[in-house]
């Protein structure tokens, strides 16, 4: 087999990956596209690992212990990712990336009293005059 199918492939699944991750929305998936990415490296280090292998006859196969090296740490991401989100989703009621930002600490979006920052605006002191602005 050419060494082009599986690099086509690994092509393939990463932009996947990376179209999951900067579209979606959802922080579940969003960890999930970032394992469609890890596979796609795994799937390059062991096609090179065996394309280079057979060019040097070497039986050292460095390219698939990499490759369980990310396998363990994407199961190690996935894990503390998962626990994570869920501690998350048990503080805020939500996964969703979007509402995640606009719920910061000290940030309420309908507040008056806030600016764009999610700073309060400090209330005119008595007798002072609001100043108002034209």
């Amino acid at each position: 087999m050419h060494l082009a199918y599986p690099a086509v492939l690994a092509a393939l699944l990463f932009c996947t990956g990376l179209y999951g991750v900067l579209v979606r929305r959802n922080a579940i998936l969003v960890l999930m596209s970032v394992e469609l990415m890890l596979n796609a490296v795994n799937l390059n280090l062991v096609a090179f690992d065996a394309w280079l292998s057979r060019a040097a006859e070497d039986t050292l196969h460095s390219g698939q212990a990499l490759a369980l090296f990310t396998i363990a740490v994407a199961a190690a991401e996935i894990g503390i990712g998962l626990a994570i989100v869920l501690a998350v989703y048990r503080n805020r009621g939500t996964s969703d990336i979007d509402r995640l930002r606009d719920t910061a600490e000290g940030h309420d979006p309908d507040d008056p009293d806030s600016d764009a920052a999610g700073r309060a605006i400090p209330a005119p002191a008595a007798g002072e005059k609001a100043e108002a602005t034209a």
